[in-house]
């Protein structure tokens, strides 16, 4: 089962209810929340994609389980937003070669559970921004450390948070999942 820290029961009902529940909803949750919309209507996947790429926020996945269509999204948050950038980043392809060559790297995917659920690179350990401080110390400072996450937004934030924290060799994966085109896995 994915985890969400809010559902939203929009079954029955057909566009654009769905998203009109889902916008309400999002109003009142915390920023970087995960929300599951169980909606019956086919229809929904595709609206409710773009209405949250429209919106700013994140579309993870779906999940249909007995012609119920559960939807998971997770609301942006404003510090994501920020500009000044974490100054030591490597692409995509630097961090596929440094994983075909084995080097010896400890990667964090700092993206919610049911991101990482969804699909994560093989090697990645679980560790979604909201539990970095509390799990922080169970790396090694002195590894060579790559934050992952689904843009590079909240890898950068967490990238800058080990630097200030004591680790000496830590670099932002940019652009992140959403553009890795190597090998993922997925939890069932």
């Amino acid at each position: 089962m994915i985890h969400s820290d809010y559902q939203i029961d929009a079954k029955g009902l057909a566009c654009p209810m769905p998203i009109v529940k889902t916008r309400k909803a999002l109003n009142d949750v915390t920023p970087g929340s995960v929300v599951e919309v169980a909606a019956t209507d086919k229809g929904s996947t595709a609206d409710l994609k773009a209405w949250a790429k429209s919106a700013g926020h994140e579309y993870i996945g779906t999940v249909e389980e007995g012609g119920v269509l559960r939807h998971y999204l997770r609301k942006a948050n404003e510090a994501e937003e920020k500009e000044e950038r974490f100054p030591h980043v490597v692409s995509n392809e630097q961090l596929a070669s440094l994983l075909e060559s084995e080097q010896n790297i400890v990667l964090l995917d700092v993206r919610e559970e049911a991101e990482y659920a969804f699909g994560h690179i093989p090697s990645a350990k679980s560790m979604p921004l909201n539990t970095v401080d509390e799990q922080m110390n169970q790396v090694d400072q002195s590894s060579d450390v790559y934050v992952i996450c689904r843009t590079g937004n909240r890898s950068d934030l967490v990238a800058k948070k080990l630097t200030e924290a004591g680790f000496s060799n830590v670099y932002n994966v940019v652009p992140g999942m959403s553009e890795w085109n190597g090998t993922i896995e997925k939890n069932e």
